[in-house]
């Protein structure tokens, strides 16, 4: 039997370097998705210090640590489900990563990233594993950006085929300058391997991009704009996000879910 959860898609600007002030919007976001009733609340890419900025190689943090405290804080306190990308610190290397909080502020998930970019390895150390979580909205698969990309959606379906009723994925989209979203707009490099997963896997794909400038890295001067995405299990986009630089909102929709079947694997013998 099917069910509804309602979803936050909290488009945040993120200004690279600030972790204190971008905690606090993300802090205040999830406040905002657990009063219009949000079960869960997914947040941006590298929201503490900003996809591909250099203060990841002084700044990063562990997971667990204080920015996972302050996010569990929150989530604790507003009773709701949080995902979110953080710059995380490993000893000697740094990792784009992700974190599943649970509404008590358990940390269920952390994932480091898989597809990164070529440059921005300069920089991240590539994840190595992929996990599923179960919750009160059921089982969820957790990933970042590129990792749906058209050319890695096999990391989507190998989180379908663990069972994941709804994939979240935190994102930072960007454009370079000068891109006219009227004569080219963006999301349909998305849209494709958001559907195949979703039809695939009878599973929501939910990806939520910041708003802000990229400084550092091949694509500085870029900027991250929004035009977040889901797609429900029939693949039909639910909600895109507004597009623009300043365009941070928090964008509320009812998403459907359907328990998995799952089975299990014969024993060779």
């Amino acid at each position: 039997m099917s069910r509804t959860i309602r979803v936050g898609m909290a488009q945040l600007l993120v200004v690279p370097g600030r972790p204190e002030e971008n905690l606090a919007r993300a802090r205040a976001a999830i406040g905002a998705a657990a009063l219009a009733g949000c079960d869960v609340v997914v947040l941006p890419e590298c929201l503490d210090l900003g996809w591909t900025h250099a203060s990841a190689a002084t700044l990063a943090e562990p997971i667990p640590g204080p920015r996972v405290d302050a996010l569990a804080a929150a989530a604790r306190e507003h009773g709701v489900l949080v995902a979110a990308g953080l710059t995380e610190r490993a000893g000697d290397r740094v990792h784009n990563a992700a974190v599943l909080i649970s509404a008590s502020g358990e940390l269920l998930l952390r994932h480091r990233k898989i597809h990164e970019l070529d440059f921005a390895r300069a920089l991240y150390t590539t994840g190595g594993s992929l996990a599923v979580a179960d919750t009160p909205i059921g089982r969820v698969g957790l990933d970042i950006c590129a990792d749906n990309s058209a050319a890695t959606t096999g990391l989507g379906h190998a989180l379908g085929l663990m069972g994941a009723e709804i994939l979240l994925s935190p994102s930072a989209w960007a454009v370079p300058p000068g891109h006219d979203n009227t004569s080219d707009p963006y999301g349909a490099e998305w849209e494709a391997p958001y559907r195949e997963l979703a039809t695939a896997h009878d599973m929501p794909v939910v990806g939520v991009s910041n708003v802000g400038p990229v400084v550092g890295g091949e694509w500085d001067g870029w900027r991250c704009i929004g035009a977040s995405l889901a797609v429900g299990r029939d693949g039909r986009t639910l909600r895109q996000g507004p597009y623009g630089e300043d365009a941070a909102e928090l964008l509320v929709l009812d998403v459907e879910l359907r328990p998995r079947a799952l089975h299990s694997v014969p024993a060779a013998g």
